[in-house]
């Protein structure tokens, strides 16, 4: 293992975040984020709190953080048919990995009771 990282995240604030500023998901959301998220109706914001949760814990993991020269927007979540999420890197966040020695980045996303959380292992 490489790296390891963790995030929480109220879902009452992203949706706040998202309903009071369009522009807040073009920020942090990828244009297939964007996609995914407008099919998911009623948890829409739920989704929306675990992914960007998924974001930092990969930032995190990676050592950087938010001010560490790799964006939001350079950390993609997709699910596949049965909604299992994975990381779609951009090559600026891919080539940061590599630095460190990782070669797969893995996560796994929860939510209850107001919040949403991340774990990312990069090996």
């Amino acid at each position: 293992m490489i790296g390891l990282g963790i995030d929480l995240c109220e879902i009452a604030r992203i949706q706040a975040a998202m309903e009071k500023n369009e522009s807040f998901a073009r920020r942090y959301f990828t244009q297939e984020e964007r996609a995914y998220l407008s099919t998911r109706g009623q948890v829409m914001a739920q989704s929306a709190a675990a992914m960007f949760a998924a974001k930092e814990a990969f930032l995190k993991a990676l050592g950087v953080g938010l001010s560490g020269g790799i964006a939001m927007g350079d950390v993609g979540i997709a699910h596949d048919a049965l909604g299992c999420p994975r990381y779609l890197l951009s090559e600026k966040a891919q080539k940061a990995m590599a630095e460190r020695g990782a070669y797969a980045a893995h996560v796994s996303l929860t939510h209850d009771a107001g919040m949403a959380a991340a774990v990312c292992v990069l090996d």
